[in-house]
């Protein structure tokens, strides 16, 4: 059995007309854009599908959509292919994504974050004499040491993103960047710079970020379906409190993906999936010879092929229902109302519904409808209620159900208007 990551990608995936299929093929995906528009106020499908590259590319409106085509592409794989992953991992913007598909991040707040840290990451880029290139060709210490012989104390570059063997981005002050260039340029490396970009995880960064955790502040997290990946650490987050901290500092700090891919092989990583638009990261796995094998879902010749790969594992995987889950939390949850008949009331009956309606779908071996998804989620709800469950946990056990079951919009608070 194959042992999966997915791969969330950042800035550099976005193009005219990417997820196009998508939106036009499946209906989550429409309904995952219509959310996205309905908390943005504008036309996020339309500027994705058919806008202009300049408009896509400021960055207030690239992250959340670079965040909805993944979110999009994962989506899609969970109702096609179903087989979740041992780990996430997204490259700077992309860890997001990750967190959102991780559950521990709802999308509709993700998009809120990610538009307002593309304000933040604008007025750096506008104020900022900053600058951000790729670099190909050239080994860490070469780097290095070209950054080390150019910085002064008021002009500086560093590296800022370890992409992988032979492939790093250095971000720092506008003229330091270039005299880097060209030392590397004579050293027969390649420099791609990156036009009207923020000098990413890089000190320049650091006003943005405190301001970003200000924002992050307003957010509540919920536990995670799978572990994620930092940024930060190139380990793991081991909770969702250390979320908000960690994500101010992945802003200013070196994203460590060549030591994230290391992390993901030594724990025993087979297969990487990308969710997004391109195959930028699966490139990244190729280029390090890893020995595990990649395919980007955003790519219809990859998602064929993967599809064939893990035919035989989807057919033998069990998948949970509406029911099956509020039955599974109606259980685990704890009890702190020790009023008899209340308790006969308010838990025991609701919950012999919800194991009554399980017993009729699997007699006639068939789904729920959505009207016998919501009496369910209604029925743990008057359980929660009885049993005196508190709020947070309640959400937290509402936002696992519908996640994990990919019934996102069956009852949300994000719901998008049907008029």
């Amino acid at each position: 059995m194959e042992k999966i990551a997915f791969l969330f990608p950042g800035q550099g995936s976005q193009y005219i007309g990417m997820m196009k299929n998508f939106y036009d093929q499946y209906e989550i995906a429409r309904q995952t854009y219509e959310e996205a528009n309905h908390i943005l106020g504008f036309d996020l499908a339309k500027m994705s599908f058919e806008g202009s590259l300049f408009d896509l590319n400021k960055p207030s409106n690239m992250q959340p959509a670079l965040l909805t085509a993944s979110v999009v592409a994962y989506r899609v794989y969970m109702e096609e292919i179903g087989i979740n992953p041992q780990f996430c991992a997204g490259h700077s913007l992309g860890e997001y994504a990750a967190l959102t598909c991780s559950g521990a991040m709802t999308f509709g707040d993700a998009v809120r974050i990610t538009k307002r840290r593309g304000e933040l990451t604008e007025l750096i880029a506008d104020e900022a004499d900053g600058a951000m290139t790729i670099i190909d060709g050239a080994d860490e210490d070469m780097i290095r040491r070209a950054c080390e012989q150019v910085s002064t104390d008021t002009a500086w570059s560093a590296i800022s993103c370890y992409n992988a063997s032979g492939q790093y981005a250095i971000s720092g002050h506008q003229d330091s960047i270039e005299q880097v260039e060209s030392l590397l340029l004579d050293q027969d490396a390649q420099t791609t710079p990156l036009m009207m970009s923020a000098p990413f995880h890089s000190r320049l960064m650091e006003p943005a970020g405190e301001q970003l955790g200000v924002e992050l502040a307003n957010y509540r997290f919920h536990p995670f379906k799978w572990p994620v990946v930092s940024n930060v650490t190139a380990t793991p987050y081991t909770e969702a409190e250390r979320i908000k901290g960690l994500l101010q500092r992945q802003l200013s700090q070196p994203v460590k993906w060549t030591q994230t891919m290391q992390y993901l092989k030594k724990h025993g990583v087979t297969l990487t999936i990308e969710l997004g638009p391109k195959n930028v990261l699966s490139g990244l796995v190729d280029l390090d010879k890893l020995g595990m094998k990649s395919f980007a879902y955003g790519q219809k010749e990859d998602r064929k092929a993967l599809k064939e790969l893990l035919d035989q594992a989807v057919v033998s995987r069990p998948r949970p229902t509406v029911v099956t889950k509020c039955m599974a939390a109606a259980v685990a949850t704890p009890n702190r109302n020790w009023d008899q008949e209340q308790y006969q009331k308010g838990v025991v009956e609701p919950y012999k519904r919800i194991q009554q309606l399980q017993e009729e779908l699997e007699a006639a071996d068939r789904a729920p409808t959505t009207e016998q998804m919501k009496l369910s989620l209604e029925w743990l709800g008057t359980i929660f209620e009885t049993k005196q469950v508190e709020q947070e946990e309640r959400d937290d056990w509402f936002h696992q159900i519908l996640d994990e079951t990919g019934q996102y919009y069956l009852w949300s608070d994000d719901k998008v208007p049907t008029a």
